[in-house]
């Protein structure tokens, strides 16, 4: 985790309730809840205070956030989710900040390096997604995407490894005879790799 750096920032309680949220999923054996919060007596309580980030370095790449506005080109990534149908998808999303929590496990205070990202939405159909595909395939290096982001909710919330690569933002306006529509157009950069 790389400057600027906010040590001990207290949790919004919405903030809260989406970490414990993070937690009960990922521990899917253990109970969390908010300090004085309702829950089994036995559940482990989240602590209110992180520190943030406002970049990264995955390997030899530097990622940035939203908080940090000299590094805001670097915060736009992608990360591949698995969905409800067992489909793997990639999103893309631009990172708020990077943060690192610690939590009281059993076998002792475990310190998780993570990432708080908002998700833009998908365009409305294919069609308008793979807008520059080849042939009819639905394999496309540029996709479309919504400008809208998702609602904040518990899938914000990702380990700083779990982080594909960036993306070059742009818009791009599609006009037809009534209206016209603006878009993302999600152009991804490949990873780089230092190897000595």
């Amino acid at each position: 985790m790389l400057r600027p750096v906010f040590n001990d920032i207290v949790m919004s309680s919405d903030m809260l309730d989406l970490i414990v949220e993070y937690y009960m999923v990922s521990y899917e054996t253990m109970e969390f809840r908010k300090p004085f919060g309702e829950g089994a007596e036995d559940s482990i309580i989240v602590q209110v205070k992180m520190n943030q980030f406002g970049r990264c370095r995955i390997g030899s790449e530097i990622f940035g956030s939203s908080i940090s506005s000299r590094h805001v080109k670097s915060s736009f990534i992608l990360a591949k989710f698995i969905t409800e149908s067992g489909d793997i998808n990639c999103y893309p999303g631009q990172v708020q900040y990077f943060f690192t929590h610690a939590v009281n496990l059993p076998d002792g205070l475990s310190e998780h390096n993570l990432a708080f990202i908002r998700w833009y939405k998908p365009a409305e159909s294919s069609n308008i997604r793979y807008h520059f595909r080849v042939r009819d395939d639905e394999i496309c290096n540029v996709e479309l995407w919504s400008t809208e982001f998702y609602p904040e909710s518990r899938d914000c919330i990702i380990p700083v490894h779990h982080i594909l690569g960036r993306f070059i933002l742009t818009k791009y306006q599609i006009s037809g005879r009534r209206s016209s529509n603006v878009y993302l157009a999600v152009n991804p950069v490949n990873r780089k790799f230092h190897i000595r």
